[in-house]
């Protein structure tokens, strides 16, 4: 049925030191479904960029699964800071390179539209801009019509989106309820998209105006209901605030809480039901 597979198909996709794009925002549409089976299958090498980091990014990094790490910062919100993150960029584990979120939005925006490059006077003057043009994804320049400083930011095409949708059909058309942020542009910038959706719809059924991200540029669509747990889904479910407790309780406690964690509810669990099911009797 067009580009149905499982969830462990999906993530086969995404090989060893691929460029893979998240679009999950803090605790909210994280795709943790798909990260639990990318450190499962104990994938290296990654370089993941994402607006906002969140719940997922911090998974594949205490998962050892990143070696770079491109962002404009991210929490799992009230619950604090992503602490694998953290820890691993402090040890020299993680290469960090931090955008302000509008231009690293704007990067992406550049590869969805099929663009060299971006043009914007985000981030003139920060802190945040002299390690950016050492690394040449940044150049300063003047802009030809009023002459005053501006930044020409590279384009951003990763290899592979992530895409958490409400509902998709078996083409990959799909609909993000809510705030959708990033999404679009990400998933246009990307050579591969994969959708995880938590409903499917029949083919042809989704009103044409409501989709987010269409099938033409849609490689696999997986169907997997409470994907996002334990971050929410807007309009479906809350974020589960025991779970991302526990959580932020075990990445506290450092390496050995991460490990611990991964081997109770990723390695321990065979698949995202299995989760779901240890999750119910742990509660």
């Amino acid at each position: 049925m067009g580009r149905l597979v499982s969830l462990t198909e999906a993530a086969g996709v995404i090989g060893d030191g691929d460029h893979l794009s998240l679009t999950g925002f803090a605790i909210t549409r994280n795709s943790v479904a798909l990260v639990h089976e990318l450190v499962r299958a104990r994938r290296r090498g990654l370089t993941v960029s994402q607006v906002i980091g969140g719940m997922e990014t911090d998974l594949l990094v205490a998962g050892g699964c990143v070696d770079r790490l491109i962002y404009s910062g991210g929490s799992l919100d009230r619950f604090g800071s992503l602490n694998a993150v953290n820890a691993a960029a402090l040890t020299g584990r993680l290469h960090l390179t931090e955008y302000s979120s509008l231009a690293l939005l704007l990067r992406f925006h550049a590869g969805a539209l099929g663009l060299p490059f971006a043009v914007t006077t985000s981030m003139l003057g920060s802190d945040l801009l002299p390690p950016l043009i050492d690394g040449g994804d940044v150049r300063t320049g003047t802009d030809p019509f009023t002459g005053q400083p501006v930044l020409f930011l590279a384009t951003l095409r990763p290899d592979v989106a992530v895409v958490h949708a409400d509902v998709a059909d078996a083409d990959g058309n799909c609909i993000v309820s809510g705030p959708t942020w990033s999404i679009r542009d990400t998933a246009f910038a990307a050579r591969r998209v994969i959708v995880v959706a938590e409903a499917l719809a029949e083919t042809g059924s989704l009103p044409p105006d409501a989709v987010v991200v269409p099938a033409a540029i849609v490689d696999t669509v997986s169907i997997v209901p409470h994907a996002a747990h334990p971050t929410a889904v807007y309009g479906r479910y809350n974020f589960d605030r025991e779970h991302l407790e526990f959580y932020m309780a075990s990445t506290r406690r450092g390496e050995a809480g991460y490990a611990d964690y991964l081997d109770r509810f990723v390695y321990g669990t065979a698949d995202h039901a299995g989760y779901l099911e240890l999750v119910r009797s742990a509660a």
